[in-house]
């Protein structure tokens, strides 16, 4: 299908929803006052509890954005303290996000150890995603292993390191071609009559595999790459979520901080960053794709609102089930994505939106070709 094709399509099944999409509330937790550091807003986090919009991802409702733990441990370079970690964690809790994801893998082991000691004193108040389907208990954190075995005893590390009895929401993290998906689909819905899992998803998952495994345990969400200047589930997987009633949780909303106009055509990466071996985070793909900077920068500024803010009010505003997770290991960088008003765009902003966005030409595919391997296709 060629770009024109695609956004015609794309936006066929945006307005579609559009319409049907239901209260315009506040849609992220009130901004904090001009010239106002996050350092000076902690404080009073913790007297009042802000609110944001909530949302259901299949029959379980959330905050209409959610907290991405992976950065933290290290992901996009750095090091960074546990207790600064556990801080932004219940940061976010404080600004009305309800939705916090992690994963066995990561760290390994890590970001799961810190989410489940930040939100324990407001546990019965949030929601926790984590995932299996890596071989981390076997030693082989990068190999897939979806084994009925294997998924037990992630989900028994994952419970002890979360210090929680249950999961509210449990991804495979990756389709393991090894395993049946009705037989991945079976241990889980073992784990649900157990008490051990609420709810359950794939990540990454191809609209064939998500229909098996609904038909044996019903999917609460899918969670796949999405962002402005990677639209792609919009039209492998968008209707089929939509015809069975499944959420839709985006991971990098904002283009790996590509969106946010921090980087540009000068950015380069270092070993230890996951952009390092992006072809979309290559010099020359950089440059190329700045003109998609430069519209995300001109219809924020037209909406009053940060680069940031625009990219996910353009993803919420997109379809009523959607609930992304940017990550972050910065108070400000959390309170900038946080900090928009009431805003969403119109059916007609967005496909005039679309419209621009269809004259530019971008370079770069989203994953290197081992990433790519694992991808359910």
């Amino acid at each position: 299908m060629d770009r024109r094709n695609f956004l015609k399509q794309a936006s066929g099944y945006t307005l579609a929803a559009i319409g049907m999409m239901t209260g315009m509330g506040q849609v992220f937790a009130g901004t904090r006052p001009r010239g106002e550091s996050a350092a000076d807003a902690s404080s009073n986090n913790r007297v009042q509890r802000k609110e944001m919009e909530h949302r259901k991802l299949g029959g379980m409702e959330v905050s209409a954005i959610g907290l991405g733990c992976l950065p933290m441990v290290g992901y996009y370079g750095g090091k960074y303290e546990k207790k600064e970690m556990i801080n932004l964690i219940r940061r976010a809790y404080d600004q009305g996000v309800t939705l916090f994801d992690t994963a066995e893998v990561y760290g390994p082991y890590t970001s799961e150890e810190w989410v489940g000691e930040a939100v324990a004193p407001f546990r019965d108040k949030i929601k926790i995603e984590t995932k299996f389907g890596f071989g981390v208990e076997e030693g082989q954190p990068t190999a897939l292993n979806s084994r009925p075995d294997h998924i037990r005893r992630a989900v028994e590390g994952s419970l002890r390191r979360l210090h929680t009895d249950h999961i509210d929401l449990l991804y495979q993290h990756r389709v393991d071609p090894n395993v049946p998906m009705e037989e991945v689909a079976g241990v889980v819905k073992d784990l649900m009559q157990e008490g051990k899992v609420l709810h359950w998803g794939l990540s990454e998952a191809s609209a064939r595999s998500i229909r098996r495994a609904h038909a044996v345990c019903p999917l609460s969400a899918v969670q796949s790459e999405y962002a402005i200047w990677w639209r792609e589930p919009e039209t492998k997987i968008f209707p089929t979520l939509q015809e069975l009633g499944i959420g839709f949780v985006p991971y990098c909303p904002l283009g790996r901080a590509f969106l946010t106009g921090t980087i540009n055509e000068h950015s380069r990466f270092q070993k230890g960053d996951r952009r390092y071996n992006l072809p979309q985070f290559q010099p020359e793909a950089l440059k190329h794709n700045m003109p998609l900077v430069y519209l995300v920068e001109e219809w924020a500024k037209r909406k009053g609102v940060t680069p940031a803010q625009f990219a996910l009010i353009w993803m919420l505003s997109r379809k009523s089930w959607i609930v992304p997770i940017p990550g972050t290991t910065n108070p400000d960088h959390l309170d900038d994505f946080l900090g928009a008003a009431s805003v969403r765009l119109t059916p007609y902003e967005m496909e005039e939106f679309d419209a621009a966005y269809a004259r530019i030409d971008l370079m770069g595919h989203r994953a290197d070709p081992f990433t790519e391997s694992q991808i359910d296709k």
